[in-house]
């Protein structure tokens, strides 16, 4: 087999060149490697200590894009190209099989790479590979010797994704030299990963981002903070093909601000959840990445520590990440890599490759042991379950300890009570179901002798019914059930990256106990969604069913579009379809949304229900490429199937048929507490509302526009200075009086994310109202959350036949905040006055007025969440001085010994986008000052 010549073609510089060559010849050291694992002979009959050489069969990225990757490109590598990459890689190597696991939401395909030594990508070996690694994640079924006996001859499993973000591209372009050293590569180095391993390159994660040089997808979602709900095509089929491939190694390869590297050990909380194999594994991969930076040509200018990092920014703590996820749900090693995007492209590149190569040399090296490890997580994740255990907090930061630990109790078993919100019930079983954890459906009526509520409540005996479903914790997937139904996470540090709580039950508002009790109900494994019609309705009669879910909500959308003529009466949250209306097509489509269509024998009777004409407010503050304006397109756009219409500040104030023709109008939050209307802007947006229209506003510009045009005489309260609500669930009481209640409990949980707080109206109806009493409960993590007693969460104000609807939070959060979402459809079916209110357009209510007038409260502003940090009262002269040196817009107040600084956020930018921050809390650590809390 001819070793070519290396062109100037194929390596960019001779500098680069070099670097690739010394990072491919230290990846053999112990150091990088670990040690040696045993491996099936390769088909190879030789190795070569050459890095550089290669088939020459195989067309490296440069000589087949035509320019050289990461040095003097004129522009970026496309999704087009990237794919064709690819295909011409699978062609020309027998070590690569290429696949599409699905479609972006603009129908781009999401192009993949498996690539390993070429027996092993055959496509019966490579199903028996997949199928035996699978099977070491349930003992149950795979004893401990034929787990041995994979760990010894079969390779581990690494995945190498890049451009989640679709404006961070260099982990995608590197992850094409990955492949090619795998595809072409001669040496000992390239033939040790492909025995040992099977690696998936899955270069771009968002392609549409990518086009578009955008964070965020189509739709304006962050893909990284989507893995659980799986709201986004791009999300679902990946999971679906981690579910195929499994891993036990992760790579999620990022770019953020500044120029250095990051790459774990992370930052500080760790889920309690993430066992504690795979934290080993991504501290010593750590490890061998630091090696790796540490040989000629890692780093540009410094060849030290300076040019990366570790233990900052970056957590293992929320279950949308694509670390976490992987961690806690596949049990591999999961792993954030973020570059500075400031550096030099071919820094960049180059920097990326260095990790994905030395991540590969640790995993290879290591494959024998990390095998055998990974079957023991879920050796130990069913004894833990068994035993209703739960894993304490940790920290690895070394000046960190663990401030609030895991609370000593027992959960063995979770129940999903039935009673209402069925299909939402059904709903989060197949999210389960779709991350392998197994449900079972009730038969018979049980009694749990010691339950806990959600809600921080206890019960004694209390009755399972029939209908409901159980989740056993004696089950291989232990850790993510308890990491995604827990209801707390149980954070071990007060540092937030991102939110501080997402149970899945609090999102849904569903009803759920658990207990530590040993039960065992008479029940059935579900094995499919269920719903549909539960009988046969005459050819006169009807079907019904409750409007008191999302997935409800979903389907009457979906019906009204197709022309169904649904009726429902006044007040009752039970739709009615003629029995003709029900064809196979819409029995399949309720069956796919958990809804039970269930017959009757009467006729469809009730007033007709209008499919709602939305406009969607696209005026001054609100952004249209991402936050809940996205949200808006996603849920009400492309899931329940409505038109939306833009409307602009000029269409309000110039009363256009932009406006005027809408049923409702729908501001989402946003920076402005007007929208740009005018004086006139806001009387017609009155005199609309009184025609029988319907307003929704949504958290901050939402309420605010309402507010400033005299729709609402909610006022905005201070927050006090200490106050911190993180992304945490809170007990609300219901007011049902309001249509946009119908279907909710007395007692609701509602996501607060450090959203305005209302005073309650006076003209209106208080929807949602957090309790003053003792009942007021959260979890999460909260700081002065006693602030929100008594206050509002949403609000029904009438304006002659028309309402506005607010809230105080965003309903549309990350599309998986289901109660929130079945408000707003309530919202947008809000019937017209038959009695219009007295509050009339020729003159604004004085309550309503004197609200209007009342100027904001000092920390109102465009903040999506502003950046904090708590320092004690005496570090905060020495805090003020280094923040000094970044921006001197930071507030300070002072709570006793503590010290909050708060950093304006006008942008609503991530902590990785945020161009200082990180390099901020960098600076404090630096200068030992402890930190008691950061809010990123």
């Amino acid at each position: 087999m001819r070793i070519p010549e290396i062109s100037p073609r194929m390596v960019p510089s001779a500098r680069l060149a070099g670097a690739l060559a010394v990072v491919l010849t230290a990846a053999l050291t112990p150091l990088l490697t670990g040690t040696a694992a045993s491996a099936a002979p390769s088909t190879s009959s030789s190795c070569s200590n050459d890095p550089s050489a290669h088939l020459s069969t195989v067309p490296s990225p440069e000589t087949f894009l035509g320019f050289p990757l990461g040095l003097g490109q004129q522009r970026v590598v496309t999704n087009a190209e990237i794919r064709d990459y690819l295909g011409a890689v699978d062609k020309a190597s027998d070590r690569v099989v290429t696949g599409t696991m699905g479609t972006s939401v603009l129908g781009q395909p999401l192009t993949y790479a498996v690539v390993s030594d070429s027996r092993q990508v055959r496509k019966g070996t490579l199903d028996e590979i997949a199928d035996e690694i699978r099977g070491l994640r349930d003992p149950r079924t795979m004893r401990a010797a034929e787990a041995r006996r994979i760990a010894a001859n079969r390779p581990a499993i690494v995945w190498i994704a890049g451009n989640v973000h679709g404006g961070e591209m260099s982990g995608a372009d590197a992850s094409l030299k990955t492949l090619y050293e795998l595809a072409a590569g001669l040496s000992c180095a390239v033939r040790q990963r492909n025995d040992n391993l099977i690696t998936v390159i899955l270069p771009t994660q968002n392609p549409d981002g990518r086009d578009a040089a955008r964070r965020q997808n189509e739709f304006g979602f962050d893909l990284n903070r989507d893995w659980f709900a799986r709201t986004q095509p791009e999300t679902d089929s990946k999971i679906e093909l981690l579910r195929e491939l499994p891993p036990q190694v992760f790579v999620d390869a990022h770019e953020m601000g500044g120029q250095r590297y990051f790459f774990p050990p992370n930052a500080d909380p760790i889920h309690h959840e993430i066992a504690s194999e795979p934290v080993d594994w991504i501290n010593r991969i750590g490890e061998a990445n630091k090696a790796a930076f540490g040989y000629n040509g890692a780093c540009s200018e410094t060849v030290t520590t300076e040019c990366y990092f570790n233990y900052d920014t970056y957590d293992l703590f929320y279950m949308g990440y694509g670390d976490t996820v992987p961690a806690t749900g596949f049990g591999a090693a999961g792993m954030t890599y973020e570059k500075g995007s400031t550096s030099a492209v071919q820094d960049r590149v180059q920097q990326q490759f260095t990790t994905q190569w030395a991540t590969l040399g640790w995993a290879a090296g290591n494959k024998r042991e990390v095998l055998n490890s990974y079957y023991k997580i879920w050796s130990d994740a069913l004894a833990e379950g068994r035993a209703g255990a739960l894993e304490p907090n940790e920290v690895v930061q070394p000046e960190n300890e663990v401030q609030f630990p895991v609370p000593d109790i027992t959960i063995k078993s979770y129940f999903l009570m039935p009673g209402r919100q069925l299909a939402d019930v059904r709903r989060l079983v197949e999210r389960l179901r779709k991350m392998d954890v197994e449900v079972y459906e009730v038969k018979s009526p049980l009694k749990v002798r010691h339950a806990r509520i959600f809600g921080g409540r206890t019960g004694a005996d209390v009755t399972v019914p029939a209908g409901a479903y159980w989740i056993p914790m004696e089950q291989p997937q232990k850790h993510w059930i308890q990491a995604t139904l827990g209801e707390d996470p149980y954070v071990p540090f007060p540092y937030f990256y991102d939110v501080s709580s997402w149970s899945n039950p609090l999102l849904m508002g569903i009803d759920t106990i658990y207990t530590g009790d040993a039960v065992r109900p008479r029940a059935e494994l579900v094995r499919r969604i269920e719903g549909g019609r539960t009988g046969t309705a005459p050819r006169n009669g009807s079907y019904t069913y409750r409007l008191d879910s999302a997935a409800a909500a979903q389907l009457t959308f979906q019906l009204l579009g197709r022309g169904a003529p649904a009726v429902r009466k006044p007040g009752v949250d039970v739709v009615e379809l003629p029995a003709s209306a029900v064809t196979p097509e819409v029995d399949k489509l309720a069956k796919s949304l958990g809804v039970n269509l269930t017959p009757s024998r009467s006729p469809a009777t009730g007033t007709a229900i209008d499919r709602p004409d939305v406009g969607l407010f696209r005026g001054t503050g609100i952004s249209t490429t991402s936050g809940s304006y996205g949200e808006a397109r996603y849920v009400l756009g492309q899931r329940w199937g409505l038109n939306l219409a833009p409307v602009t500040t000029a269409d309000i104030n110039d009363n256009t048929t932009a406006f005027t023709d809408r049923t409702v109008l729908l501001v989402p939050d946003g920076s402005s507490a007007t929208g740009g209307l005018t004086a006139t802007g806001q009387a017609n947006l009155r005199n609309w509302i009184a025609q029988g229209h319907t307003y929704v506003g949504l958290r901050n510009e939402g309420t605010r526009v309402a507010r400033a045009a005299g729709l609402t005489s909610t006022t905005e309260k201070a927050k006090p200075a200490d106050y911190l609500v993180i992304g945490s669930h809170l007990r609300v009481d219901v007011d049902g009086s309001s249509p946009v209640a119908l279907g909710r409990p007395a007692e609701d949980f509602e996501f607060n994310n450090g959203d305005s707080i209302l005073n309650p109206s006076t003209t209106g109806v208080n929807v949602l109202t957090y309790p003053s009493d003792d009942t007021f409960w959260y979890n999460g993590y909260t700081v002065g959350a006693d602030a929100l007693k008594g206050t509002a969460a949403v609000v029904d104000e009438p304006t002659g036949a028309g309402h506005a609807v607010l809230f105080a939070y965003n309903p549309l959060f990350r599309a998986y905040n289901e109660s929130g979402l079945q408000m707003v459809a309530n919202a947008l079916l809000y019937p017209a006055a038959s009695t219009p209110s007295a509050l009339r357009t020729s003159g604004v209510d004085p309550a309503r007025a004197a609200a209007a007038a009342e100027p904001a409260p000092a920390n109102v502003g465009g903040e999506w969440r502003p950046s904090r940090i708590q320092v004690a009262t005496a570090d905060l002269a020495r805090t003020q001085s280094l923040v000094a040196k970044y921006t001197n817009t930071a507030t300070v107040a002072v709570v006793g010994d503590d010290a909050y600084l708060t950093i304006p956020n006008p942008l609503g930018l991530q902590f990785d986008e945020h161009p200082y921050l990180r390099d901020l809390v960098g600076d404090l650590r630096s200068a030992g000052i402890p930190l008691r809390s950061v809010v990123g």
